[in-house]
């Protein structure tokens, strides 16, 4: 019961992220602990789907996945995504410096668990190639980040497809928003829309979109955490650092970043209180022995 719970509130944690612009799903995976294992149990969902005219395979590996696992944090993430969508759209217009500030201290801190990860892979810190290959992650995520937002007031059922396909790999790519890549391409406001209004067949079409982009992607990064672990986790964390963009708390109308002018204190505060968040979950991981 207690696990349950826990994973429940995971789930929770990165529906939440998934609806915030400029945080990563995948970051809150990482930051809980269940990064790993929530990665390849959707692989091997896929793969059971892939196996659907061999009704053997397809039951080995259905029965193989940590159900007990999966079924709350997925539960936590639908009702969490259902629930929050229009009340965080609302705090974000509301009150985005504050907002921003928690998540960035959030991400700030997480940083330290991909960096932990790829220092177990050999036990080595990091060399020069490291830290140059995390610079091209951070470089890289700052580059999306500042993109100019777009604006689509009808989409069509295929724009909504393909949009799912790319934003859903967000869901297991620490560093990049879904929600964030949602707004760029102009099709956040409709896709919370659709949530707010329970529009099923613009959920359908999307959540197809986003079973085949999930599909591709999961297979592609288990592939790379499996072979090349270090180089990936250190991008990883170089992704992190570089969304950190999304969430400077002063941003103008087109994303530009803006020198503190308004709550500078709260901001701070809020930073921190994020940071400190991020800090207990890791102590809690530990001592629980999950995770990490």
């Amino acid at each position: 019961m207690i696990n349950s719970s826990l994973n429940f509130l995971r789930g929770v944690l990165i529906g939440i992220a998934e609806v915030i612009p400029g945080v990563s799903g995948g970051t809150l995976a990482l930051i809980t602990g269940i990064y790993s294992r929530l990665l390849n149990n959707i692989d091997l969902l896929f793969k059971s789907l892939r196996n659907i005219t061999n009704p053997k395979i397809m039951a080995r590996n259905l029965v193989a996945l940590e159900w007990k696992f999966l079924l709350p944090v997925f539960i936590g993430m639908a009702i969490a995504l259902i629930t929050t969508a229009s009340f965080m759209e609302g705090l974000l217009e509301s009150n985005p410096i504050e907002l921003r500030a928690v998540f960035a201290g959030l991400v700030a801190a997480g940083f330290y668990i991909p960096y932990k990860m790829s220092v177990k892979v050999n036990g080595d810190n990091w060399a020069l190639r490291d830290y140059l290959l995390a610079l091209i992650g951070a470089l890289a995520a700052f580059f999306l980040t500042g993109l100019p937002q777009g604006e689509v007031s009808n989409p069509g059922p295929i724009l909504i497809f393909f949009s799912a396909a790319i934003a859903i790999c967000a869901l297991v790519l620490p560093g990049i928003s879904g929600s964030f890549l949602l707004l760029t391409i102009g099709m956040y406001s409709a896709t919370i829309g659709a949530l707010n209004d329970r529009d099923l067949q613009y959920l359908l079409i999307f959540a197809l979109g986003a079973l085949l982009g999930l599909a591709s992607f999961v297979s592609l990064l288990k592939f790379l955490l499996s072979q090349r672990a270090r180089p990936t986790l250190v991008l990883l964390a170089g992704l992190m650092l570089g969304s950190l963009r999304a969430l400077w708390p002063w941003q103008g109308e087109d994303r530009e970043l803006l020198f503190p002018h308004s709550s500078e204190l709260i901001a701070l505060l809020l930073f921190l209180a994020g940071a400190i968040i991020v800090t207990l979950l890791v102590k809690v991981e530990e001592k629980i022995g999950e995770g990490l």
